[in-house]
């Protein structure tokens, strides 16, 4: 796909150059984990229901166990907060602190570390309530908290790696009608494994696990909190969209707690639509649209609609010339210049490409004669080729790249400075030892979420679900998600299960427009979700 493999969904994209990693044998040894997908065993409930007291069968001698369940990260600290924004001020208290994930004996694995927003004299336990996370694997939810939702925002609209980590009030920030959660999984953030070993380790940094860990966060945080008769909504970012369906069906089933809404945000449903492999039409026909999406706002504002052309072409007659093959001159004739004009790439170089721009090539191509390479993150923006007369090059990220160094800083700003919350360790913005150790499952087939959110909708009527993608996002194309969404059943009303497109690209939210709407469209998801059934 790229010459440099985007470190956000780097694990995605080595499907295209090993099946091997998508097909290794899922090794978890979850006898004896709280939250493994088994049921517990008869007369060992004490273990499924993650108790924190020692006792029990198995107890350890009390050195020990207490040497075992040492907390690593400080106590939790709550602290009042305040922003002004346009027409309003938010008052709401803060808390920054870790919730312990246990084995099933008590021991402590890991520490999952959060900050909550909570907005007390708004309905107070009965508040809808939001748990928000990024992607990755190997992301923590600094994205999101500081790019979007929270009260606070860093300006990214001119992204630059020395840029001032100073944030400013989030006019757009969703506190107005949901407390938000948010939540770095473990080994990103301050998030820490406790347990040391290579099978802990995959218990936590596989498909599977990650959801179990989260979901048993999530079930930990309500109780702890008293927020049972809080309306719950999952969001997650990227890898984040993949693993919140995932997570609101265990929390559906074994954590015993319901979940009213669902915002993906960038995500892939299903890994198997990627790729970028030569034979595979699908490869090509989900992301020309992105590709022509670039163009278009080259020349002017983003417009939904001027993108249905595309897509007409992209769903029939490319696909129907995809599927007659190289072989065929005529066909690859065809396609070779349309696939020019939407691209706006050089007809001669796209049709020696058989009508098939990889979008690696198409970062590069696009603006080589300025010397300039594309975000995989975002086409539109664009930063210095490092070897702009080479014939293969490798370069940061122009978008991703660019804001991690702001970005954990501003982090760890908030955290110091505004929270009080004070760790000794780096702030892990984006681990990018969990995407090279990500166990990815079992199986043949690239890992899906769509039957996850098949049975969650069948099960719950009243869950909505929003999925929302950048226009111009060459990492997770939204015509990818358009066209499995259009394969769903209705389960009773069309709109419970909607997609969004927005200008921009993969973190769209960089956007102001993009943004704010955003915000409008979560905020009818949550009035429509909460809205009592006759």
């Amino acid at each position: 796909m790229t010459d440099r493999l985007p470190p956000k969904l780097h694990n995605a994209f080595s499907l295209r150059r090993s099946v091997v990693a998508l097909i290794a044998v899922l090794v978890v040894s979850s006898a004896t984990t709280a939250w493994s997908q088994r049921p517990p065993r008869p007369g060992a409930q004490a273990a499924a229901s993650q108790s924190e007291s020692p006792g029990g069968k198995g107890e350890q001698p009390s050195s020990n166990r207490q040497a075992a369940n040492a907390q690593h990260l400080p106590p939790d600290v709550t602290t009042d907060q305040s922003v002004e924004l346009p027409g309003r001020t938010l008052r709401f208290k803060t808390t920054a602190g870790s919730i312990p994930i246990n084995d099933g004996e008590g021991t402590l694995q890991a520490e999952i570390a959060f900050v909550a927003h909570v907005v007390e004299d708004q309905g107070g336990a009965s508040r809808p309530v939001t748990f928000v996370f990024n992607g990755g694997p190997g992301a923590s939810s600094g994205y999101l908290q500081l790019g979007a939702l929270g009260p606070w925002r860093l300006p990214l609209d001119h992204i630059e790696p020395s840029m001032s980590p100073v944030v400013i009030p989030n006019a757009d920030t969703w506190l107005d009608f949901t407390d938000l959660v948010f939540i770095d999984p473990v080994g990103t953030g301050y998030s820490r494994l406790d347990a040391t070993g290579d099978s802990t380790r995959r218990q936590f940094w596989s498909v599977d696990g990650d959801a179990e860990a989260l979901a048993v966060f999530i079930r930990k945080w309500i109780e702890k909190n008293g927020r049972q008769a809080s309306a719950k909504f999952i969001v997650g970012e990227s890898y984040g969209g993949f693993r919140a369906p995932k997570i609101a069906r265990v929390l559906q089933g074994n954590q015993g707690v319901g979940v009213s809404g669902l915002i993906l945000i960038s995500p892939v449903l299903d890994f198997s639509t990627f790729g970028q492999r030569r034979h595979s039409p699908l490869t090509w026909v989900v992301h020309l649209p992105s590709m022509a999406a670039t163009i278009l706002e080259e020349k002017s504002a983003f417009n939904r609609d001027a993108l249905r052309d595309v897509e007409r072409y992209a769903a029939s007659d490319y696909l129907a010339d995809l599927m007659r093959g190289e072989r065929d001159s005529a066909a690859v004739e065809r396609i070779s210049a349309k696939v020019a004009a939407y691209t706006g790439l050089d007809p001669v170089l796209v049709r020696r490409l058989a009508g098939r721009v990889d979008t690696g090539t198409f970062q590069r191509e696009l603006n080589r004669q300025r010397g300039l390479v594309a975000s995989a993150y975002d086409a539109t923006i664009t930063g210095f080729d490092p070897n702009p007369t080479s014939a293969n090059s490798h370069f940061e990220d122009p978008m991703l790249s660019a804001m991690g160094p702001p970005l954990s800083s501003a982090m760890t700003d908030l955290y110091q400075r505004v929270l009080h919350w004070r760790v000794d360790a780096p702030y892990q913005l984006l681990n990018h030892d969990i995407s090279s150790r990500w166990d990815w499952g079992r199986g043949r087939t690239g890992p899906e979420v769509v039957d996850d959110l098949r049975e969650a909708l069948a099960f719950d009527p009243r869950l909505r679900v929003l999925v929302t993608h950048g226009a111009s996002d060459l990492v997770t194309p939204y015509f990818a998600d358009q066209l499995i969404l259009d394969q769903m059943p209705v389960f009773g009303s069309a709109d419970r299960l909607r997609l969004a497109v927005y200008g921009g690209g993969h973190m769209y939210y960089s956007r102001d427009a993009s943004r704010r709407a955003l915000r409008v469209d979560a905020e009818q998801l949550y009035r429509v979700a909460r809205t009592p059934v006759n």
